[in-house]
């Protein structure tokens, strides 16, 4: 059986949209619309994202890549495919059957954690160092001699480093950087909004393409937001850090948040969808605690203390005037 029908027969389709990514990627020119549309697509499915990771790890732990990327004739899309998509998916099939899943991606030095809708997950690496992921979020973690290197690809995590000198721990987003300094801090990232709230110890902040002109040092209570144009610094207290990592408990803490906002954060952990539905509505501020899952509660607090009115239909809830 040649390499293409082994591919036909063992890739499944998302397999093969991974794969098809990874040849446009390292094949073509690649443009800033093309990377905006495969975090597009990595974003449809916690699946996606585990097929194209696990896809380039493979391609890379077999060193298939240096040979592949060899001069060649420009050919199109359509004649580079069955080739690219055997290799491919076939290194990948041969190192998951040989070591398997679980064990190549929970090797001490690698790690991809991907959580779904309302769902978090703690991972420790080797060093002692804790990683929290929060709701529907993807994070890689490698760590070797040259150092632990971390990905934030979608969501929030609070970090909890072991500080080693000779191995900084880093934390890409996009083209942002925070470097352990002996560090505890919550890192968010939404779309193209990027906060960083430091808790204990201190970090730095930088990009390495020099799009920040210097290095911001980060103290406990500092929190910067970042929004592409702008990067705003403010600090908060203890308290207020702790109700932004209320998340970790299950809970959401608001005080004096707008409507929009509150529906906004239990969006984040819910099918359930809260739905404001019109602008005035939006302003209003509403206090309390509430656990994330559980959007009937908001509703109900929405209803009996702002007299407001709640409509619940199959799959969002609805609040108006």
């Amino acid at each position: 059986m040649s390499a293409e029908d082994m591919a036909a027969l063992a890739a499944t389709d998302t397999d093969k949209q991974a794969a098809d990514w990874l040849q446009r990627r390292h094949f073509w020119a690649w443009r800033e619309e093309d990377q905006k549309a495969l975090e597009g697509w990595l974003e449809q499915s916690p699946a996606h994202e585990i097929a194209y990771w696990r896809l380039e790890a493979a391609w890379k732990d077999t060193q298939r890549m240096a040979a592949l990327q060899r001069p060649v004739p420009r050919r199109s899309a359509a004649q580079l495919w069955p080739r690219f998509a055997a290799i491919a998916v076939c290194a990948a099939i041969a190192i998951i059957v040989a070591v398997g899943w679980p064990s190549f991606f929970e090797h001490p030095e690698t790690h991809l954690v991907v959580t779904g809708l309302g769902e978090r997950k703690t991972i420790t690496l080797a060093d002692g160092s804790k990683v929290e992921l929060n709701t529907n979020s993807t994070l890689r973690i490698v760590a070797n001699a040259d150092g632990r290197k971390a990905w934030l690809d979608r969501g929030e995590a609070f970090f909890d480093i072991v500080h080693d000198s000779r191995h900084p721990f880093v934390v890409m987003v996009g083209n942002r950087r925070i470097t352990d300094l002996g560090t505890k801090f919550l890192v968010r990232r939404d779309h193209d909004k990027l906060s960083v709230a430091l808790v204990e110890g201190s970090a730095r902040f930088d990009a390495p393409d020099g799009s920040v002109m210097s290095p911001v040092f980060l103290k406990p209570g500092d929190v910067l937001q970042d929004k592409g144009h702008a990067i705003i610094a403010t600090r908060k207290t203890s308290v207020e850090l702790k109700d932004d990592l209320g998340w970790r408990r299950g809970l959401l803490v608001f005080k004096h948040a707008t409507l929009a906002d509150a529906a906004a954060e239990f969006n984040r952990y819910n099918a359930n969808k809260v739905v404001i539905a019109d602008a005035q509505t939006a302003r209003i501020t509403i206090g309390g605690t509430f656990q994330s899952n559980n959007v009937s509660v908001f509703a109900d607090a929405v209803r009996d203390l702002l007299g407001l009115r709640v409509q619940v239909r199959k799959d969002e809830t609805v609040i108006s005037r």
